[in-house]
């Protein structure tokens, strides 16, 4: 039985003709209005008592003012607040499948009340019971049927006077039972996700999980959680009130990140299995598509482009009756409109975002029926901004399998010059292109050295046919974290096939390949030290891999089955890769590099690190002396683990191309450093000096600081290094002696002086950290402007037993000098700044 049918008639009233239509204006007044078409034109003969529109195909329909609500007549209007008699409910009821069985001589198709995807127990049991009262609506109040409702699975207590309802509802239990067997062999969900959680398998590995209700989350819906923009799984779904004063006219503006190109995400209507009166905006085929039934026929409009999958689109939508106008991000404005007469949509239902609630009845009206597969941040709908969380923070009222949109936060995040956001669990971060780093990647950056951050990769052509046979691979690196991917190469994009792997794994050197007989993998005896240079060497001729690291004994592996060859022809990445979809499953390393690599060698051909990059991502500098250009102009750095030495151009000498680190003689031999950002450094209440030397002297002035009133000192003092410093200026000195180390060996040793307020600390050689300190009163020192600065490797004479307690400077070299963390200092032999001083021999 058509859900128009029962009303729309044909009345020879002078060649007029009404279709009479139930709406509801206001949800909360629950008032009834009608809708009647006539033919003809608004002119003065026209019948209407308040307003009158015009249609389509020579028709008009007449409306009634604010306050008011047109009459069963079509044409008079009836004043909300007066006490005139309201039209009849007897004569007026909805047409829902539960008013259809109150209808006399009503024929009722029973498997078209239940299409065959229908398992919901509780509709099923709510039409049996509309059935008991229809029958109780017609029959005398002594043959009243008896019965009880108290649940979904509770039988209905019937007497003998109930054979007329079991007629009715016996094939309604029929069809029911019959599906509800056929769902029965599902295969079962195991877990217990608490009250309003529900156990699924929909997820392509049937991996059970729990989707839970709105405001809770967790593994098993045990924790609260407040949501602020949604994600939608596909199976998830959010409710609010149903929409109140939009059924002529819908303004709606709303923003989506889709992860699927199909799927429902904007649902309501006039009923509960939205049958009759509608309203759906949804994705099919990726193109967004708005339906909507007034009543007499289902409306469709969509957008000429396709949203972007994985990013934010905007879309607006604008329905004024029949009539919708639709656009999708800045593209096109689409059109189009409902068919028939009927101009009002009646909206009962909760508004459900994300997901559908019960859609049998659009079956065939629309083309998807499971929820979107993404995220939605910004719903409005006529001036009205709502608020996603649960009621009363929110203004959800119900939601199931709804989680937090870590995407959103990528909002508050502009990335600068063709940056990408990326997110975690709980951040964002830009992902930068090569040449730019910061927070925005709003820094221009000079690349020297890479640094790979764990989010970083570097992109070059792949080894192909270069490998078949024989490959020659040597890496100088320096981790700073225990794993990580260095360099991998590929046959197929989906990580099958041929492939070479190199990575850190527990700070265990692993370099894994296959020939297409099966993964092998050669792994060092001995652990690599994190936060040092190293130098490993892979060698590879057919089946045969030897892995070499530093001094440690190479290690070697022989590949399973008879193939010898080795085919890549995907980009080889450097430092990780973009995605770890791309990398074989047989590599256990799952994180990137993390640490610095400046020296890449294939098969005795050094390559051009940044130069021959293709592209790459989140590169920055090493803290190496080659970030500081110390070649000039005129030279290109070429480092050499903690040091450089300096290619010079064509024309130029090499006296001209400086070599470091310097060497400093004892008297009179210094650098001395009073630049703007030195001077910031050492003026800072914390001050952090890392550097390395190789001396020959037990006693001597390593370095020494003035700055701000601030005094420090490091120094050897009978075979022990000492830290000396003040906080002001007059004040007494602070002193923290390492005597467990003997650094005056001709090694090379790092030392680390921290000074913060008045704690000091000295760290030797990654041993244990000294923080043991004494005062010393015996001497105040004032200090003249003109002293001020850094000072390495010494001071003039002059100076030096006046303001500090040595009387000689160091004799050796000093190399790699960080102030804070982020100021690295060059140290090079030419330095004009520099006084008595020449290159330091290897």
């Amino acid at each position: 039985m058509s859900v128009r049918s029962g009303w729309g008639a044909l009345v020879g009233l002078v060649g007029l003709w009404i279709l009479v239509k139930c709406n509801v204006v206001d949800n909360e007044l629950d008032k009834l209005q009608f809708e009647a078409a006539f033919q003809g034109r608004c002119d003065r003969s026209n019948p209407c008592e308040q307003l009158c529109y015009e249609l389509h195909d020579g028709m008009y329909e007449c409306d009634c003012k604010e306050g008011f609500i047109l009459r069963e007549d079509g044409y008079s209007c009836y004043e909300i607040n007066s006490t005139a008699s309201p039209p009849s409910l007897e004569e007026l009821k909805y047409n829902s499948v539960e008013d259809i069985l109150y209808q006399k001589d009503a024929v009722i198709d029973i498997v078209e009340l239940f299409p065959s995807n229908t398992t919901d127990t509780n509709k099923i049991y709510k039409l049996e019971n509309a059935a008991i009262n229809a029958i109780n609506a017609t029959t005398p109040s002594t043959n009243k049927l008896n019965y009880t409702t108290q649940g979904p699975r509770l039988e209905q207590k019937r007497t003998s006077e109930s054979l007329a309802v079991s007629k009715l509802t016996t094939p309604i239990r029929a069809v029911a039972n019959a599906r509800l067997t056929a769902s029965s062999t599902v295969k079962p969900c195991p877990l217990d996700c608490g009250p309003g959680g529900g156990c699924s398998l929909e997820n392509a590995e049937e991996v059970p999980m729990c989707l839970c209700p709105l405001g809770r989350g967790g593994e098993r819906c045990e924790i609260e959680k407040e949501i602020q923009s949604p994600r939608f799984t596909g199976s998830s779904w959010l409710a609010f009130p149903a929409l109140r004063g939009a059924y002529k006219h819908v303004q709606l503006s709303l923003e989506l990140r889709p992860e699927a190109y199909d799927g429902l995400f904007f649902l309501t209507g006039e009923r509960d299995d939205m049958a009759g009166d509608f309203m759906a905006l949804l994705l099919h085929q990726g193109f967004v598509e708005f339906r909507f039934d007034c009543g007499s026929g289902v409306g469709v409009v969509r957008s000429e482009e396709t949203v972007l999958l994985n990013q934010w689109n905007h879309i607006t939508l604008y329905r004024h009756r029949w009539d919708a106008w639709l656009q999708l991000n800045n593209g096109k404005h689409v059109q189009g409109r409902s068919k028939g007469l009927f101009s009002r949509i009646t909206f009962r239902e909760p508004l459900f975002i994300g997901g559908p609630g019960n859609t049998t009845g659009l079956t065939e009206k629309l083309p998807v029926s499971n929820g979107m597969k993404g995220c939605i941040r910004h719903l409005e709908v006529n001036d009205h901004v709502y608020k996603f969380a649960l009621e009363p923070k929110g203004e959800a009222t119900k939601g199931y399998g709804i989680e937090e949109c870590t995407a959103d936060r990528c909002s508050h995040v502009p990335c600068q010059h063709g940056g990408k956001c990326l997110t975690s669990d709980n951040s964002a971060i830009c992902l930068c292109p090569l040449g730019f780093s910061g927070d925005l990647c709003e820094i221009r950056v000079d690349l020297q050295v890479p640094s790979f951050n764990g989010s970083s990769h570097l992109r070059y052509r792949g080894l192909a046919e270069s490998a078949l046979t024989w490959l020659d691979l040597d890496v100088t690196f320096k981790p700073t974290s225990p794993d990580g991917l260095l360099i991998y190469n590929g046959h197929r994009i989906d990580g099958s096939g041929d492939f070479i792997a190199l990575y850190l794994e527990d700070a265990y050197i692993i370099f894994t390949y296959n020939l297409g007989t099966g993964a092998v993998s050669v792994k060092t005896q001995h652990k690599v030290s994190i936060g040092e240079w190293h130098q490993l060497r892979i060698s590879r001729t057919g089946r045969l891999a030897i892995l070499s690291v530093d001094n440690q004994l190479p290690v070697e592996v022989l590949s399973p089955g008879a193939f010898t060859q080795l085919s890549l022809p995907q980009n080889m990445y450097l430092g990780g890769v973009p995605n770890f979809g791309i990398v074989s499953p047989l590599v256990s390393a799952k994180s990137s590099f993390v640490g610095c690599i400046q020296q890449v060698e294939i098969n005795g051909n050094p390559v051009a690190i940044l130069a021959e990059a293709l592209g790459g991502a989140n590169v920055d500098n090493c803290p190496h002396p080659c970030v500081a250009r110390p070649c000039g102009e005129d030279g290109e750095c070429i480092p050499e683990m903690e040091y450089f030495s300096c290619k010079c151009k064509p024309g130029y000498r090499d006296h001209l191309c400086s070599r470091g680190p310097p060497f400093f003689h004892g008297t009179n031999s210094y650098i001395h450093l009073k630049d703007i950002s030195t001077m910031d450094a050492i003026s800072s209440d914390h001050f952090v000096v890392n550097v390395r030397f190789k001396i020959t002297s037990q006693t001597g002035l390593l370095l020494c600081a003035f700055g701000g009133g601030s005094f420090l000192s490091l120094g050897l003092e009978d075979g022990a290094l000492v830290l000396r410093f003040s906080i002001k200026e007059g004040e007494e000195e602070i002193k923290v002696v390492h005597n467990s180390s003997t650094v005056h060996d001709r090694l090379w040793h790092r030392v680390k002086a921290v000074r913060t307020g008045s704690i000091g600390l000295l760290l030797v050689d990654n041993g244990a950290a000294i923080t043991r300190q004494s005062v010393d009163l015996s001497k105040q020192r004032t200090f003249n402007p003109k002293d001020e600065g850094l000072y390495i490797g010494g001071m003039p004479q002059t100076a030096l037993q006046s303001l500090t307690k040595y009387t000689t400077s160091i004799v050796g070299c000093v190399a790699d000098l960080v102030i804070n963390t982020d100021l690295h200092l060059q140290l090079i032999t030419h330095s004009e700044i520099g006084h008595n001083i020449s290159e330091c021999e290897a």
